[in-house]
This record gives C-alpha cells, sequence and structure tokens, in this order.
C-alpha cells in the first residue's frame, strides 16, 4: 500500500501514461498528463509556499482540478476546495479559518478569487499547469511529506456560526480507498461516473481511486442530473461500470421517471452515503438493474468519507430498514454510552442504542485551527485504560441488529443530514440572530418533508430574511419554512421549549 498519494502519480504514469484517467465537459487527461502538470503546480507553489501551509484552490469541475490538488500535495502542503457557488459571505468565513498565502483560481472563477485574495497569492489554473518543472525541487518536497501529513482540508457546518476545516491525511485517504476497494474490486477496466462536485468529500473517491486502480473517471454535468434521459446516455456512451453517488443523486433520475426511456446498460455496483435513501426510488433502481450490486456506505467527514458499508440482498420494499452494514477495513465501530451525570462512559451490548464511535488510521486529523472544537469530539478511548487511543465521536446513534448489522437511528444533538451535507441547527440560528430586527429564533428540522425551519419573534417578514440566507448563506441551509412569531415560547427555565414548536410542524 502507498505511503503518500504521489506515489499512486508516479507509479500510475510509469504504468498507464498514455491511457485516460479523467474526462469530461469536452476535456481529457492521461495519467501522464496528472504527474506533468501535478509536477508543474508542484513547483510553482513550492517555490511560493513552505510545507504543511494550506492552499485555496477554486478552479471548479474540470478534468485539471485534481492535478491542482495533487500539485499541492506533492508541494508538501495540504489544499482546501474552494466552492466558487457559495455565498461570497460564506466564502469568506472559510478564507478566514483557512488563512492560505495562495490560492489557485481557473479564468472562469478569478474575479470572484479576486475579490476574497486580500494578500493571498493567486495563480491562473490554466498557466500554472503548464509551467516550468524543477524536479529537483518537487522531489526533495515530496521527501519531506509523511503518511502523516495533511493532505486536504473539508469544510462543514459549525454550530458557533463558523465552518469548520477537517483536515485529513495522506494515510487516512488511502486506508479509506483500500478499505472501499477490497469492497469494490475495481480494476483498470472500470470507468466510474462522478456526480459529486470536486470540492466536496464524496469526490475523493472518483478523484483517487484511479491512481490506486488504473480506473478512469467520467466528469458528469451537472445539468444531466435534472435530464435522466441525457444522463442515462452519457452513462451508456462512456460505458460507466461504477457509481459512487449521493443518496440524493441517485433518487433523482428515479424521481424523473428516468427508466421509462432506457436505462443504463453496463454498470456493475452502485455505492451511496449521505443519507438515508429512499426505498421507492431505491427499488426503482433494483428492478430495472437486477444484476447491478447495491451498497450502503456510512460515515462522517472526519472518518474519510465513510466507515461502514452495507451490500443490499434484496429488493427494498417500503417497510424495508437497511442497515448501515460493517466497518471497512482499517476502521472499528464502538456503541457508546454516556453517563453525563458522572462523565463515565461504557459499551452498550448488542440490541441496544449508542453512539456511534470510530477507531482507526483513518480518523482525520482534527478541525483546522480549532484545538477546542478537535478535543470535543475526536477523544481517548474511554474503554482503553492502558495507551493513547484515539476514537471520533460521530454524534450519530445506532444499534447492532440480531444480523449482526449496525443500523443508523439518526442525531444526538442537533446536527441533521440534509442535502447531502451535514449542517448545525444552531449555525442557521447564529446567523438569523445577525439578521437586524430578529429578536430570538430557534430552527428544527422536518425529516420526512427534508425541511429546515426557522421560527423566530421579531421585526422582519419572512421573505426578508430568505433573501439574507440566499445572499449568504450556501442553498442548503436556507431554511425552508419561516414562521413569524410574536413571541417565542418558553420553559420555566428561561430556554425556548422546543417541543412547543415542534408540534407546530404538521405530522
Amino acid at each position: 500500500m502507498a505511503s503518500q498519494v504521489f506515489d499512486w502519480i508516479r507509479n500510475s504514469a510509469a504504468l498507464r501514461g498514455d491511457r485516460t484517467v479523467y474526462s469530461g465537459m469536452g476535456d481529457s487527461i492521461s495519467f501522464g498528463d496528472l504527474e506533468r502538470f501535478s509536477a508543474s503546480v508542484a513547483t510553482w507553489v513550492a517555490k511560493h509556499s513552505d510545507i504543511e501551509r494550506p492552499v485555496a484552490v477554486m478552479t471548479g469541475r474540470n478534468v485539471f482540478t485534481p492535478a491542482c490538488y495533487m500539485g499541492v500535495a506533492r508541494a508538501g502542503c495540504f489544499y482546501a476546495p474552494m466552492d466558487a457557488e457559495m455565498p461570497h459571505a460564506r466564502l469568506v468565513q472559510i478564507m478566514g479559518v483557512t488563512e492560505p498565502s495562495l490560492m489557485i483560481a481557473d479564468m472562469e472563477h478569478l474575479e470572484i478569487a479576486k475579490a476574497l485574495a486580500g494578500d493571498c497569492e493567486i495563480a491562473i489554473m490554466e498557466e500554472v499547469i503548464n509551467g516550468p518543472i524543477d524536479e529537483d525541487l518537487v522531489a526533495a518536497r515530496e521527501a519531506s511529506v509523511t503518511e502523516s501529513s495533511p493532505l486536504y482540508m473539508i469544510f462543514t457546518s459549525g454550530s458557533t456560526g463558523v465552518p469548520k476545516g477537517v483536515l485529513t491525511s495522506h494515510r487516512s485517504l488511502i486506508g479509506y480507498l483500500d478499505g472501499l476497494n477490497e469492497v469494490i474490486h475495481l480494476d483498470e477496466n472500470d470507468i466510474i461516473g462522478n456526480q459529486a462536485p470536486l470540492d466536496y468529500i464524496a469526490a475523493i473517491r472518483d478523484m483517487y481511486l484511479p491512481l490506486m486502480t488504473g480506473a478512469r473517471t467520467v466528469m458528469i454535468s451537472k445539468t444531466e442530473f435534472a435530464m435522466p434521459d441525457a444522463l442515462f446516455r452519457t452513462l451508456n456512451e462512456n460505458k460507466i461500470t461504477i457509481l459512487c453517488w449521493s443518496a440524493a443523486g441517485l433518487e433523482i433520475p428515479a424521481k424523473l421517471g428516468g427508466f421509462e426511456e432506457g436505462k443504463p446498460e453496463y454498470i456493475r455496483t452502485i455505492v451511496f452515503s449521505g443519507s438515508v435513501i429512499s426505498n421507492k426510488y431505491l427499488r426503482i433502481w433494483q428492478e430495472n438493474l437486477p444484476d447491478v450490486t447495491f451498497i450502503n456506505q456510512y460515515g462522517p467527514t472526519e472518518a474519510t468519507a465513510s466507515c461502514t458499508y452495507y451490500v443490499i440482498k434484496d429488493v427494498v420494499n417500503d417497510d424495508t430498514v437497511l442497515p448501515i452494514g460493517r466497518a471497512y477495513k482499517h476502521y472499528q465501530i464502538l456503541l457508546l454510552a454516556h453517563d453525563e451525570d458522572n462523565d463515565t462512559w461504557s459499551a452498550v451490548p448488542d440490541g441496544e442504542m449508542g453512539e456511534i464511535c470510530v477507531k482507526g488510521p483513518c480518523l482525520a486529523i482534527g478541525y483546522y485551527r480549532s484545538k477546542e472544537q478537535t478535543d470535543k469530539v475526536f477523544m481517548q478511548n474511554p474503554l482503553n485504560k492502558d495507551y493513547p487511543e484515539l476514537i471520533y465521536l460521530t454524534g450519530d446513534l445506532g444499534h447492532i441488529g440480531e444480523d449482526g448489522e449496525l443500523y443508523f437511528h439518526g442525531r444526538k444533538d442537533r446536527q441533521i443530514k440534509h442535502m447531502g451535507h451535514r449542517v448545525e441547527l444552531a449555525e442557521i440560528e447564529a446567523y438569523a440572530l445577525t439578521i437586524e430586527g430578529i429578536t430570538e429564533c430557534a430552527s428544527l428540522y422536518d425529516k420526512k418533508r427534508e425541511h429546515i425551519y426557522l421560527f423566530y419573534a421579531g421585526e422582519p417578514a419572512p421573505k426578508e430574511i430568505t433573501i439574507s440566507f440566499r445572499a449568504d448563506m450556501p442553498a442548503f441551509m436556507v431554511p425552508r419554512k419561516i414562521v413569524q412569531l410574536d413571541d417565542m415560547p418558553h420553559l420555566p427555565n428561561g430556554k425556548i421549549a422546543m417541543r412547543e414548536l415542534a408540534d407546530r410542524i404538521p405530522k
């Protein structure tokens, strides 16, 4: 198994340099191109940055973006993907946490990057990937990287109102992909259909599995997911065999009647994650593709994408409750109960509910520049009194069924999974309180309808609040239902009566 991802880059270029590694949107690059482009990027970054520093990358959804990411890694730094479609205020927050001295941006997003950069030096992607290569400098920088060095930083919602940067190492990513591929068995004959944005955690599979296995990734235009006939045509024209998609991405073609006109002909395995999939839409896929293996994954960004999997054995019905399965290789799952009065932890017996906790070498390093938040959820294994051993507290609840499989039961706190993203309801409340005229508020989630609610007391009309949210927050954090109240209900202790608010949500 490789120690750093650039071991894969060099080996792939030597073994299959002329073969395509990424294609889509009218472009393609080979394994050899990827090695050369990433070396050019690494040369530029190494000349402008110390090692183990963050480099912001705003280069959009194209075949050259992975070369930028991997070039940053080869320079001994770590990359922080930036989604240019996010509101400016959100990007400012992310830049504030990251404080990069360097940014790589493509021409399409250059003006957005300039508006964010401040003192940050910007390189234009189209120029830097074709720049000079200093092989000795790149080799020296690569030699400075260990398997525990940071590789990338992905941002998630933060309860304090500031997004959290999850920092992940080379070792964690390599371990996850090794465990995943032991289950899905990719090789150089496979073609991956990429659905996830390249700044999103799910895209790491699509970018790095080809380097590990010799497979190829096709980047599918996001517009095609609203046009199932075009989507299925792309899958068939490219003879795509593997889909690692979000549950939401899998549901859309089924919702829109995609199978009424045709179906994908070459797929052998579909892996999905991100949220609980609708049995109705999963069944449509299963019935139309009876020979395809479907795999349900579970896991947070802090565990490098996914830590458990379940290979679905039968066609689901309306009452089926899918397990999230068993741990991948390199992971171990603990179910723990916390006695808050005595601040003690204990393992829960099979069949009983506990908090899902993860241990193993694939855990993230922690949250960037946030020791307090890191220490809250990356803690010493309370069952191990003999030597240091970190576990990650997911905040999710689960139990082991009679079949020995792990089942998911939602959150124990106020974090939700919405539109494939983890969202802290407290962050929605924190932002709402910055809107002039709002005196109190509370956010709840209607899981059945997948609606975020915001209840508030204050002067602004709901429409004004929606406009503010859309201007400053990602689309997945904009409340769908905004309810103005004369006064917020309170408990005797002065806290907002959340249960009373929950009763106002239609059943």
